[in-house]
């Protein structure tokens, strides 16, 4: 079935904020839809008659396995051309995230599916999120704050958890992307900031709110 842009974008939303808290609120998704609750309640109402939302007094909603499906289809359909853009169209990974928005709307499930094929079935977007496979599977990519790490320790960067552009772009200016093989040398106690050794780089100081965002796993 064909959803409208705006229901897709609720299930989409809903999806990302029940993974988070379990149960989500109307207040909850109005702010990050940046919309009234009023307006929230409407479709709300509507994603329970097409039986896409479970809804129980005094504690939320949440999507329904049939609304789950749907909003991995949008997610896998908007990683999928985040990865395309980068890979195949060289934009910045602080580029993509609003031209995808407006990709993950294409309806044609051959389009994507030929899309993954072209684009050898990606694991992750370049952010290093996992991608949902074409039957709504999705992996849990591992990972850990980077301050968590021992000095010393080598690790790869796996995945990033703020991804606001203005995020993204100050990395791009570090060098630091997914697959980035990195070092903590030192760590300062009386700002929690960091140096950084990145290979054949000259070391660097990170502050912790940016050091807290970068996730990475063991290198293997």
């Amino acid at each position: 079935m064909k959803y409208s842009v705006s229901r897709e974008n609720y299930l989409k939303t809903i999806y990302h904020l029940q993974r988070e808290l379990g149960m989500v609120s109307t207040n909850a998704l109005a702010a990050a839809l940046q919309t009234r609750p009023a307006s929230v309640t409407d479709m709300l109402k509507k994603l329970k008659l097409q039986k896409l939302l479970i809804y129980e007094r005094y504690r939320g909603f949440k999507l329904t396995n049939e609304g789950k499906k749907v909003a991995l289809q949008i997610i896998r359909k908007h990683r999928l051309w985040e990865f395309f853009l980068v890979e195949k169209l060289h934009f910045g990974w602080d580029e993509v995230h609003e031209v995808a928005e407006e990709l993950e709307h294409v309806s044609s499930k051959k389009l994507v599916d030929r899309l993954d094929i072209f684009l050898n079935f990606p694991q992750t977007d370049p952010h290093g999120d996992p991608i949902p496979d074409g039957q709504g599977k999705i992996s849990a990519i591992p990972g850990q704050c980077l301050l968590n790490i021992p000095v010393n320790q080598p690790a790869l960067v796996s995945g990033i958890a703020s991804q606001t552009p203005e995020m993204l772009e100050l990395l791009r200016h570090k060098q630091i992307r997914i697959g980035t093989r990195l070092e903590i040398k030192k760590k300062f106690p009386f700002d929690n900031s960091i140096e950084l050794k990145i290979r054949n780089q000259p070391v660097i100081t990170l502050s912790e709110q940016v050091a807290r965002n970068i996730l990475v796993r063991n290198e293997s």
